[in-house]
């Protein structure tokens, strides 16, 4: 009887993916469970401090400018992740193994040798930047209290947008990108919008960091994804 309880118990515990924000991602789109939208712009960087002094005062000026354009919130983030060096020394072996010229193979393994062992010596990093733009046509404080109640209480509570509400929302969402990479631009900063695939690794790699550089996630094209 003890044990029947406790199965029943395990069985009505709710999963990870309920105390996640996305309830889903698709058309390049993140989409939470409170029916909100986001779009994540990946962007290159500056090295500010090899900058002279008008040239800092100038970026400082047009990254003013920028955020006094904006009427809405947007969030930056900065992310240093373990390089994940095996699949280019995988292909390294590949090449070694195909050349025919016995003296460039012998110099593609002694590469391939030095690239590792400076892998072993330290751990090399590597950083990139996002700019995450979100699309919210209700304020939250213009929501009620028993909504905000229930997703506290409710983690797994979900807005389903329908498909017309959606394309609509992700219309006026694709403003504020263009506006968002315009800004960008003007401080000589190139952004590049995230598709399905690019978004799902990102979230996936950030909520599961040691498996993710131990195991890629693959193409998500070929994934079977079972509903709860």
């Amino acid at each position: 009887m003890k044990d029947k309880k406790k199965k029943n118990k395990k069985a009505k515990m709710p999963s990870t993916q309920a105390h996640l924000p996305i309830a889903e991602i698709k058309d390049e789109v993140a989409i939470l469970k409170d029916g909100t939208l986001r779009k994540v712009l990946m962007t290159s960087s500056i090295n500010f401090a090899l900058k002279s002094e008008d040239e800092q005062n100038a970026l400082i000026s047009s990254y003013v400018s920028f955020l006094n354009s904006l009427d809405f919130s947007l969030q930056i983030v900065a992310q240093s992740r373990r390089l994940q060096i095996k699949p280019y020394l995988d292909k390294l072996a590949r090449i070694e193994h195909e050349q025919p010229n016995e003296l460039l193979r012998i110099q593609i393994a002694d590469y391939r040798a030095y690239v590792e062992q400076i892998v072993d010596i330290g751990q090399i990093m590597t950083k990139r930047f996002y700019v995450v733009i979100p699309y919210d046509p209700l304020a939250n404080r213009k929501k009620g209290f028993f909504t905000r109640l229930k997703g506290v209480l409710k983690p797994a509570f979900t807005i389903r947008l329908k498909e017309e509400r959606f394309q609509k929302r992700k219309e006026d969402l694709e403003v504020r990108v263009r506006q968002v990479v315009g800004g960008l631009q003007s401080m000589g900063l190139q952004a590049v919008e995230m598709n399905t695939q690019a978004l799902i690794e990102l979230y996936y790699s950030t909520y599961n960091p040691d498996i993710a550089f131990a195991e890629g996630l693959g193409d998500v094209d070929e994934m079977q994804v079972e509903k709860s």
